[in-house]
C-alpha cells in the first residue's frame, strides 16, 4: 500500500501538470530558455496568464528563473523532472506483474456468471410484458 507521503507527492505532481497551459510550457522550456513574453507569443496567451502558471511550476520546483536584465528567464529544473518521471513510473507500473488477470480471479468469474443470469432474467420479464 503507497504510503500518504508519496500519495501527496503525486498529487502535487498531477496537479501541476493538469492544466494544458502548463504541460505546454514544460514542452516549449524543455527545448530552450524562455522569458514570459517569448512563452506569452509562442503560446498565444496573455503574459499575466502565462505568468501565473510559471508561479506553480516553480512553486512545485519544476521550473527554475533567473532575472537577466530586466527580464526573467524561465528553465526546467532537470533534476526534478527526473524526481517526477521516476515517481510517476513507478506509479503507473506498481502491481502490473503482481496483480491478477481479471479472467484469472475465481471471484470474478462467479461475479460475471451472476451477472448473465440477472441480465437474462430482465429480458426474459421483459418479453412477457410487450
Amino acid at each position: 500500500m503507497p504510503q500518504t507521503a508519496d500519495a501527496q507527492r503525486l498529487s502535487r505532481i498531477f496537479q501541476a501538470l493538469s492544466s494544458d497551459a502548463r504541460v505546454r510550457i514544460v514542452q516549449l522550456l524543455s527545448g530552450d530558455v524562455l522569458c514570459v513574453g517569448a512563452l506569452s507569443r509562442q503560446l498565444g496567451m496573455t503574459p499575466g496568464g502565462v505568468s501565473q502558471h510559471l508561479r506553480i511550476l516553480r512553486d512545485t520546483g519544476l521550473v527554475t528563473a533567473e532575472k537577466r536584465g530586466y527580464y526573467v528567464h524561465y528553465a526546467l529544473n532537470v533534476k526534478t523532472l527526473s524526481k517526477w518521471r521516476n515517481a510517476i513510473d513507478g506509479f503507473l507500473t506498481a502491481g502490473l506483474d503482481t496483480a491478477p488477470r481479471t479472467g484469472d480471479d475465481p471471484a470474478c468469474q462467479k461475479k460475471r456468471k451472476e451477472d448473465k443470469r440477472c441480465v437474462k432474467r430482465r429480458r426474459a420479464a421483459s418479453t412477457r410484458r410487450s
